[in-house]
């Protein structure tokens, strides 16, 4: 009898055990976004008889079962396999570059037994493995180990951004950045490594009048005066015995970064990549064109005003107003049929996602699996606001999904891969002793 009893007891042990320590509310909101998602994604194919909703659920439970089934081993061994993962990274993206199938001007697919992979989605994520591994033996409180993580990050990004996919190329640079702050990097060191981009944006304001060095190449005062202060940030931050002479080298690195982001605006960008740059601040000047996008989607998020049109209601999501609805403006169909609650609703699930990233972060058992968490959360933050934010003409347009509510195969199994990298950190943490 009292082997019979204590049955129960084992298999229930043997079967839950593996996932004692997760954070089940970690799993449970990014699996309440695809339910949900799907329903939008419904919404907005219902007149079009396509069954994309069907395969952002197929994908979504797939995502889960492989998430479930990493959160159960042991992340350190991801450690011995860095290097193998970053190789396969690059592989992927270069192969995507020679055999990759090409749309909408860019070439990112690879066809794998028929179905088009985007590599770039899973590049995000061996990033992230392989930035971990660099910084948890050796902290970004150096000026080399900066570097380091820098020339590692430079290959994929150059490869992708070759593809050319600048949205994902802006996500790696948000990981990066988050990641060497976890890894104690200097503040000051951060600024100037984004100062360049600021200087390069306010060069290009020749105003009130431009001091012309040669033929093409002139120095607005904005971006001289911009320039000067990083001249100061980097003297004092920089760590070398002369100050003097890391404020020169931060001044000619803002100075080359400026008229070098200057020159890629005006040789290296597709035209289609400059207008959505620019028409976010003023989408009226071209409505038929690149404007287009954004302001179909503001009227539709305006329309369903509080509470929203109702489920299947939305004229602008029925009628097809929206393009790339169900992709990349998936918000606004969210905004239109469940109005401004059924937005907050949304904000605040991913609030909650992200504090229990941040929580696994700084509970963490080392610094391995605290800096894997860091890299998810830039990764999932970055792309929320850039997505949310480009739907209510706050960023400009790119092609940034909305985790687990905008439909794509690659990036549902790629976020799903994160979130169970992150849960493996949890359920190996340090068991509390009473």
């Amino acid at each position: 009898m009292l082997l019979k009893r204590s049955m129960p007891k084992i298999r229930w042990q043997y079967w839950v055990k593996p996932w004692q320590q997760i954070d089940w509310l970690l799993f449970g909101l990014p699996v309440a976004l695809t339910i949900f998602g799907g329903i939008m994604i419904r919404s907005t194919e219902l007149t079009q008889g396509l069954t994309d909703w069907w395969w952002h659920w197929l994908m979504g439970g797939i995502g889960l079962i492989v998430s479930l089934f990493i959160a159960r081993i042991r992340y350190e061994n991801l450690i011995q396999l860095h290097w193998v993962t970053y190789a396969i990274t690059n592989v992927s993206l270069i192969a995507v570059m020679i055999a990759g199938t090409s749309a909408k001007g860019a070439q990112r697919w690879i066809s794998i037994a028929g179905i088009p992979v985007q590599p770039s989605e899973f590049a995000k994520i061996g990033l992230i493995i392989t930035l971990a591994a660099l910084l948890h033996k050796r902290t970004a409180s150096s000026i080399d180990n900066v570097f380091r993580a820098l020339a590692i990050t430079a290959v994929p990004w150059a490869l992708v951004f070759l593809q050319p996919d600048l949205a994902t190329s802006l996500v790696f640079g948000a990981i990066v950045l988050a990641m060497l702050y976890w890894a104690n990097a200097n503040p000051s060191w951060l600024i100037l490594l984004i100062s360049p981009l600021v200087a390069a944006i306010l060069m290009s304001i020749p105003w009130p009048i431009p001091i012309v060095l040669f033929h093409e190449v002139y120095l607005a005062p904005l971006g001289l005066a911009w320039s000067g202060g990083m001249a100061i940030l980097g003297s004092l931050s920089l760590p070398t015995r002369h100050f003097w002479l890391s404020g020169i080298s931060a001044l000619c690195f803002n100075l080359l970064g400026g008229e070098l982001g200057i020159f890629a605006w005006n040789h290296v960008l597709k035209e289609y990549q400059k207008n959505r740059l620019t028409v976010f601040v003023n989408p009226e000047h071209d409505p038929l064109g690149a404007g287009y996008h954004l302001i179909q989607s503001r009227i539709a998020i305006g329309a369903g005003e509080f509470w929203g049109l109702g489920l299947f209601k939305g004229p602008m999501t029925q009628l097809n107003f929206v393009p790339e609805q169900h992709t990349d403006f998936i918000f606004s169909a969210v905004g239109e049929e469940f109005g401004f609650i059924g937005c907050l609703v949304v904000l605040i699930v991913f609030c909650f996602i992200c504090l229990r990233l941040l929580h696994i972060a700084q509970t963490a058992k080392d610094n391995f699996g605290s800096l894997l968490a860091i890299g998810v959360l830039a990764m999932i933050v970055f792309q929320m606001v850039v997505n949310i934010g480009m739907t209510v003409g706050l960023a400009p347009v790119a092609g940034i999904p909305l985790p687990w509510l905008s439909y794509g195969r690659s990036a549902m199994l790629s976020n799903f891969i994160a979130i169970g990298i992150v849960e493996s950190v949890a359920n190996f943490r340090q068991r509390p002793k009473y």
